[in-house]
């Protein structure tokens, strides 16, 4: 018999759990798939690097973001421009480019520029036909010592913000932030009353 206020017992213990439990088993030979399947890319597309054509340096989207660098959809027809590279020929030598892309701030443009010129300074081509070089090929003692980048050869990396540290001194003891605030805020709020007044002060004064 059920003796007190409590909930009436009603137990669900025919669920069939093991229809639904999802196993990984096969995860250590997805690896060893994954793995052979780079390594038969690489080959592949040899003399490429594995990681992709390179891309330019961009800012995160919005306030909470833009403090933060990454690598962008590929390189802008500005940019392209001025490190002496022809949209044309970019992609042929493993450049990305994006012609939507606009340079909003010249810092970033120069980032850019100096990214293409040094992957141009240690850039080999190979021929499309190995006895019919054309110009703009590589030298071929260049080719023959050429090897292939893997991983990241040219990470999106933003400048590191070093930190200062400075003596503090009496005047910043005793420097009120908050009263500085505040007479501010004030300032601000009544700036367009005061300037009526001064402005109505002085039409008196020529009366």
């Amino acid at each position: 018999m059920v003796k007190h206020n409590n909930v009436v017992p009603n137990g669900h213990f025919k669920k069939h759990w093991q229809n639904y439990v999802k196993t990984w088993f096969g995860q250590p030979a997805r690896k060893l798939r994954r793995r052979l399947a780079r390594q038969k890319k690489a080959v592949k597309i040899f003399p490429r690097p594995t990681a992709g054509p390179l891309r330019p340096i961009v800012r995160g989207q919005t306030l909470k973001y833009n403090m933060k660098v990454r690598a962008g959809r590929g390189f802008s027809l500005e940019e392209l421009n001025a490190a002496g590279i022809p949209k044309k020929l970019a992609p042929t030598i493993g450049i990305a480019v994006d012609h939507r892309r606009r340079n909003r701030s010249l810092e970033g443009l120069q980032v850019n520029v100096q990214r293409l010129k040094t992957y141009k300074s240690k850039l080999v081509v190979f021929p499309r036909h190995a006895r019919k070089p054309k110009a703009g090929d590589s030298a071929p003692e260049e080719l023959a010592s050429a090897t292939q980048a893997h991983g990241d050869f040219f990470p999106a990396v933003g400048k590191e913000q070093l930190t200062q540290l400075v003596k503090v001194t009496e005047e910043m003891k005793s420097f009120d932030a908050y009263s500085k605030l505040r007479l501010e805020r004030t300032n601000k709020r009544k700036f367009g009353a005061r300037q009526k007044k001064a402005a109505e002060a002085e039409k008196e004064d020529k009366k």
